[in-house]
């Protein structure tokens, strides 16, 4: 069983490969916890996956609270892995994985990171169509080589890139992310807007609601997926004046 958290595809297209090849099936964290699904049965064999994005060289917030909230049945300890989609680096965030599922009884036997496309276009501006496709032909390379170490049962087998000062990143940046950078007010939509609906549907936080065809975020902060902003098909949402003229990126699987 493999548990994943995406908002722009990236981790979710790495959980369907992995998903494909191992014949593990596959749940969406976002789905499960607005659902309130908790409690899960692994059968005998069944391998147990973490698959989920950067964010501040941690894990999302919304993941750490689901391994916290989860109960996993099962008859005998199952090989557990976690892989990370990144735009540089992952930091720390698979030792904070790694501590969190030890205090569910779990040992992580295996790590990984996959360099994607960035989507964070609060700081960044999204790589030419040329870049990401290159970035792309290289992460499925990498997922090849985690498929075959997960098939492998390799154990304490880690392949994550860390990044200079990885560690300090994830110890002084992460705290501060989730304090300020996740505040919902910034976001606005333009004229373009078209009340399709679709950044609601897509939100992985439930915090967006259309009134009079207009959205409107509920919630005083989020995941901070950018979801909303990468997949609306007009480009019409903003996150203030951070996200004007950056691009807007999500995996071609979503397409």
């Amino acid at each position: 069983m493999i548990f994943y958290f995406s908002g722009t595809g990236n981790s979710y297209a790495t959980a369907q490969f992995l998903s494909d090849k191992l014949g593990e099936s596959l749940v969406d964290i976002g789905q499960a916890m607005k659902q309130n699904e908790t409690e899960f049965l692994l059968k005998d064999g069944e391998k147990l996956g973490f698959v989920f994005p950067i964010y501040a060289w941690a894990p999302p917030k919304i993941v750490l609270d689901f391994v916290k909230r989860i109960t996993i049945h099962c008859n005998e300890k199952p090989y557990t892995f976690g892989v990370c989609t990144c735009g540089q680096s992952a930091g720390n965030a698979i030792d904070i994985l790694e501590e969190a599922l030890g205090k569910k009884g779990f040992m992580l036997n295996s790590g990984f990171s996959v360099i994607m496309p960035d989507n964070y276009i609060v700081m960044f501006k999204v790589d030419s169509l040329a870049k990401q496709a290159e970035i792309l032909n290289h992460a499925q390379e990498t997922w090849k080589r985690i498929f075959w170490a997960i098939n492998q049962k390799k154990s304490g087998f880690f392949r994550v890139k860390r990044g200079k000062l990885g560690g300090l990143l994830t110890k002084v940046v992460s705290p501060s992310f989730q304090r300020h950078a996740t505040k919902t007010k910034p976001f606005h939509v333009t004229t373009s807007c078209i009340g399709c609906g679709l950044c609601q549907n897509v939100c992985t936080d439930s915090c967006i609601e259309l009134k009079q065809g207009i959205p409107i975020w509920t919630k005083e902060s989020c995941n901070m997926c950018l979801a909303c902003i990468n997949r609306c098909p007009q480009k019409a949402i903003e996150y203030g004046k951070r996200t004007k003229n950056k691009g807007r990126y999500f995996h071609p699987c979503l397409k």
